[in-house]
């Protein structure tokens, strides 16, 4: 009997899981882009050659859109008929108009704004907290500077004493 125990389907579970490399992806796209400039080729060089015996023909089916099916046969002519065109995600041009925003989103925008705002007061000494924390800096700043003189005065002090000695 097997390691795993019991018959029938192997669970994936646990099993290491594969990405693949941008290499790989890379030489993917190279790839297909190779294929696409080929039948590309492949499709005028073959254009070319049905040309030559009858131009009348080839210039109208040149003109008009490759068609499947049944519809090649039929000319359609109505104005109410709805033609779906696909659309590449590259050729879809982004709309510059400014899109509804929802509650929630408006409601974050405004909360920050009023963050930032409450920031910028903060910092310029306008709010109760900021008014507080500006005094507590000019304590401090005070302090410090007391501290700076008694260093100043002490120096002075060891050097008078090491002159008199």
């Amino acid at each position: 009997m097997s390691k795993r125990g019991g018959r029938g389907k192997v669970s994936h579970k646990g099993r290491r899981r594969h990405f693949t490399d941008e290499e790989d992806l890379k030489h993917d796209l190279e790839k297909a882009k190779r294929e696409q400039e080929w039948r590309q080729a492949r499709e005028i060089g073959s254009d070319d050659e049905g040309s030559g015996s009858d131009d009348s023909s080839s210039d109208e089916e040149g003109a008009s859109q490759k068609r499947k099916g049944v519809s090649g046969l039929i000319e359609i002519e109505n104005p109410n008929r709805v033609q779906h065109k696909s659309k590449k995600a590259d050729n879809i041009e982004v709309e510059s108009a400014p899109t509804q925003l929802s509650r929630r989103e408006r409601e974050e925008l405004a909360k920050q704004q009023e963050k930032r705002r409450y920031q910028k007061l903060h910092a310029e000494g306008k709010t109760e907290q900021g008014k507080a924390d500006l005094a507590r800096l000019a304590i401090i700043r005070r302090q410090r500077e007391e501290a700076a003189r008694k260093r100043e005065e002490e120096k002075k002090a060891k050097e008078q004493a090491k002159a008199k000695k």
